[in-house]
């Protein structure tokens, strides 16, 4: 963090007969750095999914896919960091920072709490994405809000933020599996009909994602939500 460069000898050290209007505008000077505005041009997008190479191409980790999708479209890379990987490009005079929580989907709120709230994010640029069973394979569905539909990882983000009041990008990975057989199928890689059609599909997903950056999420919404 930057700080400016001004005084932080108390005035009232260097004179006993200074104003307390005086003592209350140097208190505000000294602090200044830590109020900073939130930037409304800046956006946190969270993919959601497991690290490792267990968890690789994976229906469970689409939402690591989709960013990976956008690093690689804007030619930047990953960095490790605090509670996971992190990547930033611009684009249309917005600042996009990608996430891959390193701390298992299930765990997913603290890492997004605490990107949120070092980047200053406003929730309103705040966009989650991650898989969806109720959804046939291929579809997608931009939400401003709604309940965690069963899915682990949106649960914990919505008990640690306290709220579920973001906006998330489900993308459908199908039920096409039998009685008991959930668990193997969310984590089993894709098959050869869905890796062949999966390029489509998250490319779909980051023209949605840039969308939402800079036409909003409405007009994205009825936009993107048709296919």
């Amino acid at each position: 963090m930057v700080y400016r460069q001004i005084s932080t000898t108390c005035p009232a050290r260097r004179d006993l007969h200074i104003s307390k209007s005086s003592y209350v505008n140097w208190l505000k000077k000294l602090f200044a750095a830590d109020n900073v505005e939130p930037d409304q041009m800046k956006y946190l997008i969270v993919g959601l999914g497991n690290m490792g190479a267990d968890y690789d191409h994976t229906r469970h980790n689409i939402g690591f896919e989709v960013v990976d999708a956008l690093a690689k479209a804007f030619e930047i890379e990953f960095k490790n960091d605090h509670l996971g990987d992190v990547a930033e490009f611009k684009h249309k005079g917005r600042t996009f920072v990608l996430l891959k929580p390193s701390t298992f989907m299930n765990r997913s709120g603290k890492a997004v709490r605490y990107w949120q709230q070092k980047l200053k994010i406003q929730p309103e640029n705040l966009l989650i994405v991650l898989d969806d069973l109720n959804l046939p394979f291929g579809k997608q569905r931009l939400r401003s809000k709604g309940n965690d539909g069963g899915h682990n990882g949106l649960k914990d983000i919505d008990a640690i933020l306290g709220n579920n009041n973001y906006a998330r990008l489900r993308l459908g990975i199908g039920n096409e599996f039998k009685e008991g057989r959930q668990v193997d199928y969310v984590l089993g890689e894709w098959n050869k009909e869905e890796a062949e059609q999966l390029p489509d599909i998250l490319k779909y997903a980051s023209d949605t994602i840039k969308s939402f950056g800079t036409i909003g999420l409405e007009r994205t919404m009825n936009e993107f939500n048709k296919k």
